[in-house]
C-alpha cells in the first residue's frame, strides 16, 4: 500500500475531493465546480487536473499515490462503467478506464450512495461492523450495502436501491422512477412534505404548519419536537413506513449495522426512536439485533468512501 489515495464525490453542482493517507486519515479536502457543459465531457479531465495540481502543491510524487476512488450519481457496474447519469449529461461512460488514462492512477468507481455507505462503513458510524447498510434520506432516498469491506454493486450497479422498495399499494402519484408507492415517496425530505400536505388537506386539525407557506421536512420535525400534535402524527407515519422498510431490508441482508444519513437524519432521536420501534416490531427475529445509528461523516462520506474503496482493495 502506497502512502496516499484520493477520494472523489461527483455531484451535479460541485465535485468534492479529498487527499488521504494510507490509513484513511484526511490530509485535505476541497471542491471544484462540476462542468456539465457539452454533456459533461470535461468532468473527468477536471478531476485529473485537480488531483495533479494538489500533488504539485503538496510536493508529493505520483509514485506515492495508490489510486483514486470515485462516486458517481448513477448506476456503476463492477468494471467502473456508468450507465446513464442524467445530472452529469452522461450516457454510457467507462469512468474507471477513462480517468485512469487521464490521471495515470488506478481508479475504482461506484454509485455515489454506495460509496457514501462505504465511507460510513470504513471510518464512520459502521466502522466496527462487518456489514453495513446505509440509507440516505435527502431529496430522494439513496442506499448502499457494504459487506466485508466491499460494496455490493449488483449485476449492473443497481443493487441497494432501497428507496424504491414498494410500501403502498394504494398510491396514485408516480415516483420519480415511474412506479407507485416507493419508500422515497414517504421518507425523503420531499416525501415527508408531500405526506404532511396530504394529511393537512384531509384534516381540520390545528397545526403550526398551516402558518408556513412552504414548509420543509425540518419544519415538520421541529413542530413535532415542539409539541404540535398534528406534526407528531406525520412523523409517526413516516417512521412507521421507514421502520417497516428497514425491517424488510434486514430480513434479506441481515447486516450488523444500519446507518441513517442525509438531511432528514438531522432530526436526530425523534426520528431514530420511533423508527426503531417500528423496525423491532416488524423484523424477523433472526435480524432483530441489528444496530441502527445516525451517520457521522455528513457530506464527507463520499470522499471517505472513495478512499476506503482503494485502501480496502489494496489490503
Amino acid at each position: 500500500m502506497k502512502e496516499y489515495v484520493f477520494g472523489v464525490d461527483v455531484g451535479g453542482t460541485t465535485i468534492k475531493m479529498g487527499l488521504f493517507g494510507a490509513s484513511g486519515e484526511l490530509v485535505e479536502k476541497w471542491e471544484i465546480p462540476t462542468d456539465t457543459s457539452n454533456d459533461g465531457a470535461n468532468i473527468l479531465k477536471d478531476i485529473s487536473e485537480a488531483v495533479h495540481a494538489k500533488l504539485d502543491e503538496k510536493a508529493i510524487d505520483a509514485s506515492r499515490v495508490e489510486g483514486i476512488g470515485i462516486g458517481i450519481p448513477g448506476p456503476v457496474n463492477s468494471q467502473g462503467v456508468v450507465n446513464h447519469c442524467v445530472n452529469l449529461g452522461w450516457g454510457v461512460v467507462p469512468v474507471a478506464r477513462d480517468l485512469e488514462k487521464l490521471s495515470g492512477f488506478p481508479v475504482m468507481a461506484g454509485n455515489d450512495a454506495n460509496v457514501a455507505a462505504m465511507g460510513e462503513a470504513f471510518i464512520g458510524a459502521g466502522k466496527d461492523a462487518e456489514s453495513t447498510v446505509m440509507i440516505t434520506l435527502g431529496t430522494g432516498v439513496g442506499a448502499g450495502i457494504v459487506i466485508d469491506g466491499k460494496i455490493l454493486a449488483g449485476h449492473n450497479g443497481a443493487a441497494g436501491e432501497c428507496g424504491h422498495i414498494h410500501v403502498n399499494d394504494d398510491e396514485t402519484e408516480a415516483c420519480g422512477c415511474g412506479n407507485h408507492g416507493c419508500l422515497e415517496q414517504y421518507a425523503s425530505a420531499t416525501g415527508i412534505v408531500r405526506m404532511a400536505n396530504r394529511m393537512l388537506a384531509d384534516s381540520d386539525e390545528a397545526s403550526s404548519l398551516r402558518d408556513i407557506d412552504e414548509f420543509t421536512s425540518k419544519d415538520v420535525f421541529d413542530a413535532a419536537k415542539n409539541g404540535d400534535e398534528f406534526a407528531k402524527k406525520v412523523v409517526h407515519e413516516v417512521c412507521e413506513i421507514l421502520g417497516k422498510a428497514i425491517a424488510k431490508i434486514c430480513n434479506v441482508v441481515n447486516p450488523e449495522m444500519v446507518v441513517i444519513g442525509g438531511g432528514v437524519s438531522n432530526a436526530g432521536p425523534v426520528l431514530l426512536n420511533e423508527m426503531d420501534e417500528a423496525f423491532r416490531r416488524e423484523v424477523f427475529h433472526g435480524a432483530r439485533e441489528t444496530k441502527i445509528a445516525l451517520a457521522t461523516l455528513g457530506n464527507d462520506a463520499g470522499i471517505y468512501g472513495g478512499a476506503g474503496m482503494v485502501i480496502e482493495a489494496a489490503k
